[in-house]
């Protein structure tokens, strides 16, 4: 077959010559696919630091199968360090490795990829220019004993901040915690966060190899799945089998249910509907919201659950909940080695504990919905399966804060005036407003309330919250409250009804006042006048188009057509 890279390396002018000399390709290798090996590890990035000792090991698998391996650097987007979010900067790695991939001789790429917005930036950018591609995930970090207790990265955290709040951890306890957090080690986050997700789905989306998600971050089991990632990518060269052949509607469905199965993470929703841009299918929550209906949790892992992801993985991973789906999951769709997952998933071990059957699931679903209404006219997520079961009916006056300083800084107000049955509104976190939707939707409650014991409260935000997180959190509320959605208009006491059962998201306000509340409103002047933050928020969609840019969004077969260079003198 005629490899893409042959437009390079052909020929016996100086151009092609001088293509061959950059590459060191040798008489041997002249006839090989090239292999491209897109490496995101940095020291800035602990979830991906850990690909730096697997790539020697891809490079091995990708010459044992016949192919040339190129290893080329890529910005790492790491949930730890970036800010405001790594979020803003995802949307400008697709965009680098699209670039990438299209400017240089490549005819298939291994993805290494593992924190949060890593994931979908991949897979948006492999299936944008379909070349034969794989994800290789990072794999998650240990889980060291706190308190005789498996440390969930994220969550306890989270846990332990309402404990020192409320009074109840001191300093000593504290800076135990850090302590055993620092010993974790390099790899994703440990429980069902949107590392943890996004691994999952990727694997049912047929962009990784079946049973590597979950893996842990250090040990034989990653280093052998880096070279069967290498083998298998450089076999879809030499087939020219390719993304678009596997990520259909059908395997996007199977991700949607997938995701409920689990009580993912609801910044995979964003994520989904993304990559559903770039290929032209449906992530619409009105789709998302029918097909999550009948889904139970079957994923015993935290925030939802009680155990971790490399439990999920021992239990048999996701073909063993492949599997526990039965016909909620339609196993024609092709996973990543090729095969159906009929038979990908038909000698997956039966679980033993942390993944349930249908007959004996985790908890009855949905474990999350979509609602729409007055106050989210576009739509907006909720994680029912980690919210309190009675606020998922609940009205309540509405407590406002402009931006995360403003919350921040009155939250811990000893005077602030705040019940529980109060409605906590985050507004400007959203795409355009920060820009670029920060993890800020899960606000603390107030401090005087966590001292008397208060453990939850509905909170409603335009933003993003960790998958790590819970509560009963109403998020990407839209449009969002900068480009002047209806969260713009909220004000200190205003009644709000949120009703999952119906999926509403109601103000409860006179539509004569919230017309006046529109003729006064005006949008904050923009911050940003340069850069990539001015070219995001001029055209970053809102959330339930998955936050991509408007003129990377691909609805038509014409807007889809990869153009390739023109290869000549540089």
């Amino acid at each position: 077959m005629t490899f893409r890279s042959r437009a390079w390396i052909d020929g016996d002018d100086e151009v092609a010559m001088s293509h061959r000399v950059a590459l060191r390709l040798d008489d041997v290798d002249r006839g090989k696919p090239v292999v491209g090996i897109a490496d995101t590890a940095s020291a800035l990035n602990p979830c991906n630091i850990g690909f730096t000792r697997l790539i020697p090991e891809i490079e091995r698998g990708i010459r044992d199968a016949g192919g040339v391996p190129a290893r080329f650097p890529v910005m790492s987007l790491g949930e730890d360090l970036m800010k405001p979010s790594a979020m803003l900067y995802r949307n400008l790695v697709a965009m680098e490795l699209e670039e990438t991939v299209r400017a240089n001789p490549l005819d298939g790429v291994v993805y290494l990829a593992n924190c949060d917005k890593s994931v979908p930036a991949s897979i948006m950018a492999a299936v944008t220019t379909d070349l034969p591609s794989l994800l290789l995930l990072g794999g998650a970090r240990s889980a060291p004993l706190f308190n005789g207790k498996p440390l969930g990265t994220g969550t306890d955290l989270w846990r332990a901040l309402d404990e020192r709040r409320a009074g109840r951890m001191d300093d000593q306890q504290w800076l135990g915690l850090e302590r055993t957090l620092s010993c974790t080690g390099p790899g994703a986050c440990n429980t069902m966060g949107t590392a943890s997700t996004m691994a999952i789905l990727t694997e049912v989306l047929g962009m990784s190899l079946p049973g590597t998600a979950g893996l842990a971050a250090v040990g034989d089991e990653l280093m052998v799945a880096a070279y069967q990632t290498g083998v298998a990518v450089t076999q879809a060269v030499l087939a020219d089998e390719r993304p678009a052949s596997r990520l259909t509607q059908v395997s996007l469905d199977n991700a949607i249910r997938t995701l409920a199965a689990v009580a993912g993470s609801t910044n995979a929703v964003i994520h989904l509907a993304a990559i559903a841009g770039r290929l032209g299918l449906d992530a619409g929550l009105e789709r998302m919201d029918a097909l999550w209906h009948d889904i139970d949790l079957l994923a015993d892992v935290e925030p939802s659950g009680t155990g971790l992801i490399h439990d999920f993985r021992r239990d048999g991973g996701v073909p063993a909940l492949v599997a526990a789906l039965g016909d909620q999951f339609d196993t024609s769709a092709r996973s990543g080695d090729g095969r159906a997952w009929a038979v990908a998933a038909a000698s997956a071990p039966q679980p033993t504990g942390v993944i349930h059957s249908r007959t004996d699931p985790v908890a009855s679903g949905p474990t999350l919905a979509a609602v729409f209404g007055s106050l989210a006219p576009t739509g907006a997520v909720i994680k029912t399966a980690a919210a309190t079961s009675s606020l998922l009916s609940h009205t309540g006056r509405a407590l406002v804060f402009d931006d995360y300083a403003d919350m921040r800084e009155r939250l811990d107000d000893e005077s602030l005036v705040v019940t529980a049955e109060d409605v906590i509104v985050v507004r400007t976190c959203g795409p355009v407003g920060v820009p670029g939707m920060p993890e800020w939707g899960m606000a603390p409650l107030p401090k005087r309330l966590v001292e008397q014991g208060v453990t939850d409260m509905v909170r409603i935000s335009d933003g993003r919250m960790s998958g790590t997180s819970f509560g009963t959190v109403v998020l990407h509320v839209s449009p969002e409250s900068a480009v002047g959605g209806p969260l713009a208009l909220v004000e200190d006491g205003d009644l709000i009804e949120l009703d999952v059962v119906t999926r509403r998201l109601s103000l409860l306000v006179d539509e004569s006042e919230l017309e006046r509340r529109r003729a006064e409103w005006r949008p904050s002047p923009p911050r940003h006048l340069r850069g990539w933050p001015k070219l995001y928020a001029e055209h970053v969609q809102q959330a339930p188009d998955g936050c991509d840019l408007d003129f990377l969004a691909a609805p038509s077969p014409e807007t889809r057509r990869f153009i390739e260079p023109v290869v000549g003198r540089s």
